[in-house]
């Protein structure tokens, strides 16, 4: 698991349980902005590396998908 992660969920915990200093809130602000831009960013490659295969067998990356006229 992500580190990131870990440390979000441990500091989620401890908000629920005692509640968190200004410096843990900030660190844990900032650890889900992390989080978010590398979900963000894998999601991105993950949807650039898919293609769209259509009935007749053309293959084309779904990048070029709403690029093409609709059959």
């Amino acid at each position: 698991m992500d580190k990131r992660i870990e440390r979000i969920n441990e500091l989620a915990k401890k908000s629920r349980e005692v509640g968190l200093t200004e410096a843990e809130k900030a660190e844990q602000q900032q650890l889900r902005k992390e989080y978010v831009a590398a979900f963000r960013a894998s999601f991105r490659q993950q949807l650039e590396n898919t293609d769209i295969k259509y009935e007749d067998g053309e293959t084309i990356p779904l990048t070029e998908f709403r690029k093409k006229p609709q059959q």
